[in-house]
């Protein structure tokens, strides 16, 4: 990792493969209506308001994080959370743009 990542500005889909080889989990954290209208095969629903509350459960998953959601507004939120409780995270913005690059 470069010093061009550690400000946000490196190649964001190397960052995903390069989780995705580590075993990540894609977190989805648009709501229930709008996960079940669409979302990335073999990805877990939790919305942004219970992420929190879910940041133990998730750490125990012992495995890097990939969140998602529809633009990358609310994964922003979610992976600032789950940062904070020590999980490695990285914010995959909108699932549909994630999807093309998994």
């Amino acid at each position: 990792m470069g010093i061009f990542d550690l400000l946000g500005f490196g190649n964001k889909s190397e960052s995903i493969k390069e989780l995705m080889a580590k075993g990540a989990v894609i977190i989805d954290v648009r709501t229930v209506g709008e996960f079940r209208e669409g979302h990335i095969k073999g990805s877990k629903n939790i919305p942004l308001d219970t992420i929190s509350a879910k940041s133990d459960e998730i750490k125990k998953l012992y495995k890097p994080v990939i969140v998602c959601c529809r633009s990358g507004m609310r994964s922003s939120q979610a992976a600032s959370i789950l940062k904070n409780n020590g999980i490695e995270v990285l914010n995959g913005g909108g699932w549909e743009s994630l999807e093309s690059k998994l």
